[in-house]
């Protein structure tokens, strides 16, 4: 009988989180990737603030809560990735 504390399943990636700066905004936020398409992103409540786009846009009436993703970073993202900074596990 399995152990009620211990989960069905194994996870074996394990999450590097790394920092990321926007290029546009200079906000910061953590990224881990776990496959070129898999991408994991924690953003604090400083770099909701410091966020150009997110800040644009909740301007605009939308809730930042809503917002999936910002253009700008995904791309200084997509650039740690092709420069090598930002790390992708093999599959």
């Amino acid at each position: 009988m399995p152990d009620a504390h211990q989960p069905r399943w194994s996870d074996e990636r394990h999450a590097h989180f790394q920092r990321i700066e926007c290029g546009r905004c200079v906000a910061t936020v953590l990224v881990v990737k776990f496959s070129r398409q898999h991408t994991s992103v924690q953003w604090s409540p400083a770099s909701v603030q410091a966020c150009a786009e997110f800040s644009a846009r909740a301007a605009a009436g939308e809730q930042s809560a809503l917002i999936d993703t910002c253009a700008s970073l995904r791309e200084s993202i997509d650039r740690a990735v092709s420069q090598g900074r930002l790390e992708v596990p093999p599959p």
